[in-house]
């Protein structure tokens, strides 16, 4: 689903309202995916189609996070889990938080604000449920779009991820 699928998905709606009411109360907010994409919205920036990213892709942090204190967390490049195929601009005001061979805008970071584009927090389980869910996102996909059995073909990636996730999200909360 995508930000403007209100009329086949009216909740969409609401978690809309959710998070400008949140943005305007100066609430911490994380957003992945789909989160992303719609705080990017509520933000003012336009969401849309992109290139299908499914798989494992490094993800190059952005310049404008190499002297912050992200850079002690985000290694200047990283392997992520993608499994998306819309994007977003970054959102005025916002930091990049880096750009993959398919996607030029992975994340921003704005405030108390977290939103990534890519997934830190799959773990084999829910990429195997991602995987018999939908299937068709996974034929005819194009040079970023990885099989099946890639996906889960190296166990230790989604520990890695998980730790850089925990990593990222205690720099997040102690800001």
């Amino acid at each position: 689903m995508g930000v403007g699928d209100e009329a086949e998905f009216p909740w969409l709606a609401d978690e809309k309202r959710l998070i400008r009411q949140s943005l305007d109360e100066g609430r911490r907010i994380l957003g992945i995916c789909l989160g992303a994409q719609l705080i990017a919205t509520c933000l003012g920036a336009i969401v849309g189609p992109g290139s299908r990213e499914i798989g494992w892709f490094p993800v190059e942090r952005s310049g404008e996070l190499a002297d912050s204190h992200w850079a002690s967390v985000l290694p200047p490049t990283f392997e992520a889990f993608h499994w998306h195929s819309d994007t977003f601009a970054i959102p005025g005001g916002a930091l990049p938080v880096g750009a993959s061979g398919a996607c030029p805008n992975q994340g921003f970071i704005m405030g108390r604000v977290l939103a990534l584009q890519f997934h830190l927090e799959t773990t084999p389980e829910s990429a195997r449920a991602l995987i018999e869910h939908c299937p068709e996102e996974l034929t005819d996909g194009g040079p970023h779009v990885q099989d099946a059995v890639t996906l889960l073909s190296n166990p230790g990636r989604f520990e890695t991820i998980n730790g850089l996730m925990t990593k990222l999200v205690d720099r997040w909360l102690a800001t």
